[in-house]
């Protein structure tokens, strides 16, 4: 609790994910850049952040630190090329880095360096009462496909299993270094970020990916616990499979929480006490497609399920641009609405 004795954002979400029940249930929202705008402009501020009430702020760099080579082409730190001509949030990798299953003349860049930092102390000072987390974006098999190729990658898991297991654990070492010199900063947790799943699935499959990603995970997590802080992960697609295992080594909180490819009715109440999860509301089907009823009826339903605790309540995805701003304005007022909730 503050010395004012108003609980603050950053002490919901710890009782959130400590398993306890909240006074309401907390948010907090991610936005492509069009939906952004749009928000903005409706706002009337460039600070969505504030207006829509998020409760956790990204600390870090989340994806990496990117160059811009003109044309609508980006390079970031690892040397890869991004296209953004057409997706102008992350974008799409152009080339492979690592030609072959190689790292011979690849020089990893510098962990400590100050990019990745810089921006933390303005955003912890501009937003005193919220969850920090620090953003660790590509973590492992995301960091190692933008490299590599993804089908190029697939093919190394079973024609070169030695490269991979170095180029990942050349990886992992590189965010571990980063979680060692994050905790100089007042952070609550660690958002890693590795997309492992398709709509039925996981991409690798279960026997790859333990053989493969869990022990540099597990060492990423341990690395990450051991400095007391919280970890979450962000994880596409349907991997609920792997929700036991991702427990045993640590973690705390699950995003995105697709309702297209997981039973989040039915998932929030088994892990209750044991995994927090932070999404659930369609970005597929409701947000884009949906009425703005639609969008207030599925939000109040994920609300009065997460009133025990174990949610943090949002879109299973950054909003993108086709979602209308009425079905936006839908969730956002409906979750500052609750009993409880003091701006």
């Amino acid at each position: 609790m503050s010395k004012t004795g108003v609980i603050t954002y950053r002490e919901i979400i710890k009782t959130v994910l400590d398993g306890f029940e909240p006074p309401y249930v907390p948010w907090s929202y991610w936005f492509t850049l069009e939906a952004h705008e749009r928000l903005a402009e409706h706002y009337g501020t460039g600070d969505v952040f504030s207006a829509v009430g998020n409760h956790i702020i990204d600390v870090g760099n989340e994806i990496g630190v990117f160059t811009d080579i003109g044309g609508g082409y980006v390079r970031d730190i690892f040397g890869v090329v991004w296209d953004r001509t057409i997706d102008k949030d992350i974008g799409i990798v152009k080339g492979a880095v690592l030609a072959g299953p190689t790292l011979t003349g690849y020089e990893f860049p510098d962990p400590l360096d100050p990019r990745f930092y810089e921006s933390t102390p303005g955003k912890i000072e501009s937003y005193p009462q919220c969850f920090r987390v620090f953003q660790l974006g590509f973590t492992l098999y995301e960091r190692a496909w933008s490299l590599r190729g993804m089908e190029n990658l697939l093919m190394d898991f079973c024609l070169h299993p030695d490269f991979v297991r170095r180029l990942f654990r050349e990886i992992a070492d590189f965010t571990i270094v980063q979680i060692r010199e994050a905790v100089n900063y007042d952070i609550d947790g660690f958002y890693f970020g590795d997309d492992w799943g398709q709509q039925h699935g996981l991409i690798m499959g279960q026997k790859l990916w333990r053989e493969f990603i869990f022990p540099e995970m597990k060492r990423m997590f341990s690395a990450a616990r051991d400095t007391g802080k919280y970890v979450f992960l962000h994880s596409c697609g349907d991997v609920d499979e792997l929700f036991d295992d991702l427990i045993d080594i640590g973690l705390d909180c699950f995003n995105p929480f697709q309702p297209e490819v997981m039973d989040v009715r039915a998932l929030l109440p088994k892990f209750c006490g044991r995994l927090a999860f932070h999404g659930g509301l369609s970005t597929q089907r409701t947000l884009p497609f949906g009425t703005a009823d639609d969008v207030r009826r599925e939000t109040r339903e994920l609300i009065e399920l997460g009133r025990d605790g174990g949610l943090i309540l949002s879109p299973a995805h950054a909003v993108e641009g086709d979602v209308p701003l009425e079905n936006m304005l839908a969730f956002i007022d409906t979750a500052m609405e609750q009993d409880g909730y003091q701006d």
